[in-house]
């Protein structure tokens, strides 16, 4: 197997399978190496954030989460289950990734509704990311979708700088345009 073109490691939430599917079968297709994790309880996303179950080598953490008013929707669990310090509710907001993530220079795509926020941003940069993408607004699923492709597919078919990519892949529509880039 030759060198792969990037690292991803794809966090998958609720209900976002079938896109997380088809965004792994394609950027596997263009050359990336892809490690899927398929998240539960909120703990699952803690380990990823923090860096407790995350691979050394990472180009983009994508987050697949569906989103709402700024927030990550997770599973919310019976009281009796959640673990001691486990984040609770239906909701993963900035304070919570303020708490829990470590993303020394790791660069973070949300991949949902409302993502792209700048409390999120802000949090997700405080906690020592690279760079956070992600749509601003309620943004349609096909669109999120497509954003993702075609900025992968520019670094990786063209060799566009991480801005370059970014202002292409929002280009491609008016739902596209939804999403914002923050970086340090």
């Amino acid at each position: 197997m030759s060198k792969p073109e990037l690292y991803v490691s794809l966090a998958v939430g609720p209900d976002c399978a079938m896109e997380s599917y088809a965004l792994r079968s394609t950027l596997e297709y263009f050359g990336v190496r892809v490690t899927m994790h398929w998240l539960g309880r909120p703990n699952d996303l803690v380990n990823i954030l923090s860096g407790k179950d995350r691979e050394d080598k990472i180009d983009y953490l994508i987050l697949n989460f569906h989103g709402d008013e700024g927030r990550f929707c997770i599973n919310e669990l019976a009281e009796e289950i959640y673990e001691p310090d486990e984040p609770s509710g239906k909701f993963f907001d900035a304070q919570d990734v303020l708490r829990f993530a470590k993303l020394e220079g790791i660069r973070v795509i949300a991949a949902g509704c409302t993502l792209g926020r700048e409390s999120l941003g802000k949090a997700f940069l405080k906690s020592g990311c690279h760079s956070y993408l992600g749509p601003d607004d309620y943004i349609d699923g096909n669109s999120n979708l497509m954003f993702i492709i075609r900025f992968i597919y520019e670094m990786v078919n063209n060799n566009k700088s991480q801005q370059e990519a970014f202002e292409i892949a929002k280009s491609i529509d008016q739902e596209t345009s939804m999403f914002k880039i923050y970086s340090t």
